[in-house]
């Protein structure tokens, strides 16, 4: 039986929500909707755009999060639908 990797590997390094981000996000009235996202959308987002090298790389994931907040059914351009509660 093929184990996965040791489970400290499996830890990711928590990004946290910038201030910039913060206020685009209440700005557009999308803070809700990313709140309403699992722990790990919401750090993926966040670790994906801090790790853009140049500017412009950094303004376009952010506006591709952000049209994906809006939309509701998209996490990093794949098809996703919230749980129901």
């Amino acid at each position: 039986m093929l184990e996965g990797p040791p489970p400290h590997r499996l830890k990711r390094a928590l990004n946290p929500l910038p201030e910039d981000i913060r206020a685009l996000l209440e700005a557009r009235g999308l803070m809700d909707a990313y709140r309403a996202r699992p722990d790990y959308q919401q750090n993926d987002y966040l670790g994906w755009i801090g790790r853009a090298k140049r500017e412009e790389t950094r303004h376009k994931r952010l506006d591709q999060m952000l049209a994906e907040l809006e939309e509701g059914t998209r996490y990093m351009n794949m098809a996703w639908r919230p749980r129901s509660q």
